[in-house]
């Protein structure tokens, strides 16, 4: 275990680097952005010339350097936590990440929790129950989550009910008494619910295709035959091992939802959190504020698929790592 362990935490360092510097790379021989473009126009007509204007552009980027010279900056920049100055909000990159990673948290990790225990009970309930009005009903509210694009969900939800109902407001606002107050939580539900359904139906739709290898398996009917409950079998004869290839897809799937919606959510529903931060530093070709808010997800979903694998033991002792 120790060993597999290791070489996964050698791996992760390997998979963080090659991503990015792949994000790098697309970020420095990208054309000049629409604020740059701006930025240098404003200088030429001051009476600067256009040579001048794009090198005092490129000068504010950090691009005074080679490539080569400015990797390696970034580089060393990363490993001792000098992530560099953002030229979007003229705030070192590092203040700027710990400012909004917590507007992003506080309606991700409810959103992750929700669409996990939901999802894995609604198709659980759906494989034991088939062919009922209620696992009908799970199904199309499995499709009809997938399918709808969240962009238009928001958008459909603010105006339902923020403008035509005023049940909630329209927009995020930090002008609240703080995060844990009802306040807060009353403008997160709509951010929370454009995420939540999507996660729960794919979660839901790969429990209920688990269980159902289980359903009616030989060791299920003998558990039933000697007078076990029937939530007993269902919690530690079906969804027990269900829960094994659950695990696999869990992380992944998870963070794809949540962290691609953020960009979405967070865009419209203007929360100052990581994805809308990311969005402004994409657009404006903030190269070390893009880099640093790549940098999360990817650590946080190789470091969640190595939890996830060592979980296999607590869930299958049979699992052995020596093959890995």
């Amino acid at each position: 275990m120790k060993a597999y362990i290791a070489k996964r935490l050698a791996w992760t360092i390997f998979a963080t680097w090659v991503t990015l510097t792949i994000t790098f790379l697309l970020l420095d021989f990208s054309p000049i952005s629409a604020g740059g473009a701006t930025f240098i126009d404003q200088q030429v007509q001051q009476g600067m010339d256009y040579e001048d204007a794009v090198a005092l552009y490129e000068q504010q980027l950090g691009h005074g350097d080679t490539a080569l010279e400015r990797y390696v900056s970034f580089l060393t920049g990363l490993a001792t936590l000098d992530w560099g100055l953002s030229t979007t909000y003229n705030q070192p990159v590092f203040d700027v990440i710990a400012n909004s990673w917590v507007y992003s948290f506080q309606y991700a990790v409810p959103s992750t929790i929700i669409a996990v225990v939901l999802g894995f009970a609604i198709g659980l309930y759906s494989a034991t129950h088939q062919y009922t009005k209620g696992d009908y009903a799970a199904t199309l509210f499995a499709f009809t989550g997938i399918s709808l694009p969240n962009f238009w969900f928001a958008i459909m939800l603010i105006l339902v009910g923020g403008v035509w109902l005023g049940w909630f407001p329209t927009y995020y606002t930090t002008d609240v008494p703080g995060i844990l107050s009802l306040a807060n939580a009353h403008q997160l539900i709509l951010p929370t619910v454009v995420l939540t359904t999507a996660a729960i139906a794919s979660q839901m739709r790969y429990a209920r295709a688990e269980s159902l290898e289980y359903v009616h398996a030989d060791f299920v009917k003998t558990a039933r035959a000697k007078g076990l409950s029937e939530n007993e079998v269902t919690i530690k004869h079906i969804f027990r091992p269900a829960m094994v290839p659950l695990i696999t897809i869990l992380v992944g799937d998870i963070l794809g939802l949540i962290f691609a919606g953020s960009y979405i959510v967070e865009v419209i529903f203007q929360i100052p959190g990581l994805g809308l931060v990311s969005y402004e530093a994409i657009i404006q070709q903030d190269t070390p504020l893009v880099l640093a808010t790549t940098l999360i997800p990817v650590f946080i979903a190789i470091i969640g698929n190595l939890c996830q694998d060592i979980a296999y033991t607590m869930l299958d002792p049979r699992i052995s790592f020596g093959d890995r």
